[in-house]
């Protein structure tokens, strides 16, 4: 991996992987009772009785996790200015306890010195080899 990243480093078709991390119940329900107190994040039970048939990430616990291995992997070595946004934000699957998330940083086309659009994948493994998150955004 680059010591530090700058504008003419990224080539359209990039892959950038950014590692790994494994998902806690503990912290899939202390996410959710702080920011997304829904039954089937918080309630062992009534996630049982939910289509997912168990406790779930919230979809925002997974995008804050994938950001946190972005900037830990990438943008804490870049001369990235910050972003203007999200184009797109789907969950695909759900994350639960024991899933491992693989981040990967793909650049999708280079506009400017001034502008990256990037497009970031978060795949759990090996429960449902789905990708559980997919977005697009622009980076400056």
């Amino acid at each position: 991996m680059k010591e530090y990243w700058y504008f003419e480093d990224f080539a359209p078709g990039q892959d950038i992987d950014l590692g790994t991390r494994t998902v806690t119940e503990e912290e899939i329900v202390a996410f959710a009772r702080a920011y997304d107190p829904q039954p089937f994040h918080v309630d062992r039970d009534a996630a049982a009785h939910s289509i997912y048939g168990g406790v779930i990430a919230s979809g925002w616990h997974t995008c804050g996790m994938m950001m946190r291995m972005v900037v830990d992997g990438l943008l804490n070595r870049s001369a990235s200015m910050g972003s203007p946004g999200l184009d797109g934000v789907r969950w695909l699957a759900p994350v639960r306890a024991g899933d491992t998330l693989n981040v990967r940083y793909q650049t999708v086309q280079t506009v400017s010195p001034c502008w990256l659009m990037a497009t970031h994948f978060d795949q759990t493994t090996p429960r449902s080899g789905f990708d559980a998150d997919a977005f697009t955004c622009t980076v400056r």
